[in-house]
């Protein structure tokens, strides 16, 4: 289930793609998100859009998220659901939005990718219009604009606070010079900064050995912790004596200080996270005593995570999503695809809090909501606080290391 649910992610890595890719459900799950603080069920007629590519290149996609959405609200008192199709462009996007207001649509669910949901939200926030986006773009987080896909800085808060928990306090990071390094990187900024914790030494790197090589160098502070010995070393030899040389082949022997941090954040895959496993040890980074913290991606084998064994990173727990996939399954004779339940928890809040007319009092409710993916808020400014558990990455498969918490009590929130 994992590995299956990763398999879009690993093709789609930039964060204007298909957003979460992150498919799997918490302990106990069994049905639509509900309300904790009792909220009532939506009124007949209270009409929902959802914007989803129904034709185009991610057609299939949209195709199984529509029927999540269907599904979520199958029943007398769920609200009218209005398809619209996008095509999987901006452009199309927003005239899909524009029509369903149009046609009267108090909440739009969707869009998928983060340049579709930048070309909805003005117009939706001119018409007073909440939207529920699938992207795990935290730039298009707004007011009156929910990011539901599961994001960098929901991963790393959870693992800064797992990390602090187990003593670590010095962070650091390694990775790649693109979009989803940097939102890694700032996402550890931030975490960091809303934890006390001393600020992280982060480095990117561009594609290639020798700026990985070079990175690993620097931010490890080699050449500091290393240089010392290595004067010594010099300065004995420079006797010329036997006392001298037998001092220096001691001082060969001697332990290299350890780098400046205990946690490290690395972000990569593939080829390249082969090539920082290679590089770690010559720089004396001894990972016994440095915890290694990375994506969620990691929970496929496929990238390449296995060189990290007692790496963690953080994700929803998987225990119960087949609960949902049943559902589907029974309903629609096929699998949901990885991002399904974003849409069917959208379409089920939807249910949920009809009776208020979509209000964002009604969305923003502090007790949050169940989910697919665990539990899970919606915050005044666009943002959506989730609770993830913790894994470590081991030979037989990943193992949790904390569970997912299952109230709003979310560690690093």
């Amino acid at each position: 289930m994992l590995r299956r649910a990763f398999v879009l992610l690993l093709g789609t890595l930039a964060l204007a793609g298909c957003g979460a890719g992150y498919g799997y459900g918490p302990p106990g799950y069994g049905g639509a998100p509900v309300p904790l603080g009792g909220a009532r069920p939506g009124a007949p007629g209270q009409r929902v859009a959802i914007l989803l590519p129904l034709t185009g290149a991610r057609a299939d996609i949209g195709q199984s998220m529509l029927h999540a959405a269907q599904l979520a609200l199958d029943g007398p008192d769920a609200p009218p659901l209005d398809a619209k199709d996008t095509g999987g462009t901006p452009d199309g996007a927003a005239a899909a939005a524009q029509a369903a207001i149009t046609a009267g649509a108090g909440l739009i669910l969707g869009p998928l990718t983060s340049s579709e949901t930048a070309a909805v939200a003005p117009i939706a926030r001119a018409a007073n219009v909440a939207v529920l986006a699938f992207t795990n773009d935290p730039s298009q987080a707004q007011p009156g604009v929910w990011t539901l896909g599961i994001t960098p800085g929901q991963q790393v808060r959870r693992l800064v606070a797992a990390a602090q928990g187990q003593g670590k306090s010095q962070f650091a990071a390694l990775l790649p010079d693109n979009d989803f390094g940097h939102a890694m990187g700032q996402a550890l900024n931030q975490a960091t900064a809303s934890n006390a914790a001393a600020p992280p030494n982060v480095r990117f790197y561009s594609p290639g050995m020798s700026a990985i090589n070079a990175a690993t160098r620097d931010v490890s502070g080699y050449a500091s912790r290393r240089g010392p010995i290595d004067a010594q070393m010099r300065a004995a030899r420079a006797q010329g004596t036997p006392e001298g040389r037998h001092q220096a082949q001691e001082l060969a022997k001697s332990s290299i200080p350890p780098p400046s941090f205990n946690t490290l954040l690395l972000a990569d895959t593939g080829e390249a996270l082969a090539e920082i496993a290679s590089v770690l040890p010559y720089y004396d980074v001894d990972r016994s005593a440095v915890q290694i913290i990375g994506p969620a991606l990691w929970a496929s084998s496929s990238s390449g995570s296995g060189q990290f064994r007692g790496a963690w990173y953080a994700a929803p727990d998987p225990a119960a999503r087949s609960n949902f996939e049943q559902a589907y399954t029974a309903k629609f004779g096929s699998a949901p695809s990885p991002i399904a339940d974003l849409a069917y928890d959208a379409a089920s809040i939807a249910r949920a809090v009809g009776g208020r007319g979509y209000s964002v009092a009604a969305l923003t409710q502090p007790s949050g909501f169940i989910g697919a993916d665990g539990w899970f808020a919606l915050l005044a400014d666009g943002q959506v606080r989730r609770a993830l558990a913790v894994y470590a990455i081991d030979r037989g498969g990943p193992q949790m290391v904390e569970p997912a918490p299952q109230s709003g009590n979310v560690p690093g929130s």
